[in-house]
């Protein structure tokens, strides 16, 4: 089992939204770090910074999270 990160709710919610768990450990996002390297969720925390403080915004699993369930 791999450690674990404390996140918000909404980011965690979007992490899972493009990526599944097996995408997170074959892409390597398996670190905070990497995880703020990635382009689609450097795009995310740019955006989500700018919201209120305990904003929970409506998501959509990407195409490809969607066709592997």
């Amino acid at each position: 089992m791999q450690p674990t990160a404390l996140l918000c709710k909404a980011c965690h919610r979007q992490i899972h939204a493009l990526y599944t768990n097996s995408d997170l450990v074959r892409m390597d996002l398996t670190t905070i770090q990497a995880l703020r390297q990635d382009q689609q969720i450097a795009a995310y925390l740019k955006w989500i910074s700018k919201q209120p403080p305990g904003a929970e915004p409506k998501l959509r699993k990407s195409q490809r999270v969607r066709s592997k369930r």
